[in-house]
């Protein structure tokens, strides 16, 4: 059985519930989808501030999403939209940090199944390599990530830098789809030095 919790919620208007149970991070990967939806409620019918939401499968936890701020819109393009960013930590089964995702923006397209990070999107997974692009789009469904923007990854090792990208979920099988070049990262070396951020904690709730 699948579960959502959601803790410390302010709602703007005044709707007994807001979010239903399988609303959350459902998505195709179609990126023609995502670029045919537009904005067709002008005001949202909900706003949270402080949302944290806990997606979790038979009673283990899989991700914790964070966002300052969640406006809901209804009508034929039902969405939800985290205008102030988002912070999501995935876990395994024991409850260790398996990767990370943060981003300026983000909007999930609950009819079309579809989930959009955008603007300063980064994700670093468990091995310490960390992406950095200014569009995701996230497909459950299928349980991949992808990106036709800009990418750069960067590992114990090197730096990539291409356009486009796919990855598992978790990003830890990751391709880049036109390669532009790499740099390599020495040790101790002089000047200019790329390293991987580290997983970080979600920002705190406000």
């Amino acid at each position: 059985m699948e579960n959502i919790s959601v803790s410390r919620f302010k709602v703007i208007k005044n709707i007994a519930i807001l979010f239903g149970v399988a609303m959350f991070f459902s998505c195709k990967g179609d990126l023609e989808t995502i670029q045919a939806i537009t904005k067709v409620d002008e005001s949202p019918i909900e706003t949270g501030f402080g949302v944290e939401m806990i997606y979790s499968t038979h009673a283990n936890i899989q991700l914790i999403m964070k966002a300052p701020r969640m406006d809901r819109y209804a009508g034929n393009k039902n969405y939800l939209e985290m205008p102030e960013g988002i912070s999501v930590v995935f876990y395994d089964s024991l409850m260790n940090v398996t990767s990370t995702l943060t981003a300026n923006y983000a909007i999930n397209y609950l009819n079309d199944d579809l989930f959009e990070a955008r603007n300063d999107v980064v994700v670093v997974n468990e091995a310490n390599e960390k992406l950095n692009t200014e569009q995701l789009i996230w497909d459950q469904k299928k349980g991949m990530i992808f990106s036709e923007k800009f990418v750069k990854i960067t590992t114990e090792d090197e730096v990539l830098f291409g356009d486009g990208m796919e990855s598992d979920e978790r990003f830890t099988n990751w391709e880049i789809k036109y390669p532009r070049g790499t740099f390599s990262v020495e040790t101790g070396s002089q000047g200019t030095r790329e390293r991987p951020a580290g997983i970080q904690e979600p920002f705190p709730l406000q």
